[in-house]
């Protein structure tokens, strides 16, 4: 993720919002610039998916889908997968992904704090969207997955941890933005969400951070 720190950035679609605007994330793809990429589905997805955490039939949400590789395990896996990204450039990539491994999913060019499924969904992966998008908008993302799920239905959550010096003065620095936890648990509040008790896997990025991996339940 090094190198795609852009903190302030004025959003070219809405002047009034900050943080990275579609152009420059559509730039990143096109351009192959995503350091963020594994170049392979997430070790956390792989666990989820062998504890049975997707089962078949099941319909999920990946949103800020990027290249597609947790997609397509969790397609194959036998869910019924909507898969969401704000930069064409990245759904490409995931549609192409998937044909090549001959599984199939619903890939969508749109905003995730205006998309709503048609019905509730089982289960959210969310790996790489909510990091990517400015605080600003974390209030409304957290109402999103809450009006996306059926009570009972689960968030699987890797919060990236890469806490900057500049936090100490109060920066807001990224994307990826650190998900500190008490902020995450803020906008999960336990009288909407069932959380499981600490400590949660830690989860080794190559950037050199990590993700903290939890199951949380929608009420």
């Amino acid at each position: 993720m090094t190198g795609i720190e852009a903190a302030g950035v004025a959003n070219a679609d809405n002047p009034a919002m900050t943080g990275p605007d579609r152009d420059f994330w559509e730039q990143r793809f096109m351009q192959r610039q995503t350091p963020w990429d594994r170049g392979a589905p997430s070790p956390q997805v792989l666990r989820w998916i062998a504890s049975g955490a997707f089962a078949v039939g099941q319909r999920v949400a990946v949103p800020g889908c990027g290249s597609g590789h947790d997609v397509v395990e969790i397609a194959r896996a036998g869910c019924d997968v909507v898969a969401i990204d704000y930069a064409e450039a990245a759904t490409v990539l995931t549609r192409d992904r998937l044909a090549t491994a001959s599984v199939a999913a619903q890939v969508i060019h749109a905003d995730v704090l205006q998309w709503q499924p048609d019905a509730p969904l089982d289960a959210v992966y969310e790996q790489t969207c909510w990091c990517a998008l400015h605080p600003d908008h974390w209030s409304t993302y957290a109402t999103q997955l809450r009006r996306w799920l059926r009570p009972g239905g689960r968030l699987l959550l890797l919060a990236m941890q890469c806490r900057r010096d500049g936090a100490g003065a109060g920066r807001i620095e990224g994307p990826p933005y650190h998900m500190d936890i008490n902020a995450v648990r803020a906008l999960l509040p336990h009288s909407d969400w069932q959380w499981t008790a600490p400590p949660y896997e830690h989860v080794p990025h190559p950037a050199g951070w990590h993700e903290l991996a939890m199951a949380v339940e929608r009420r």
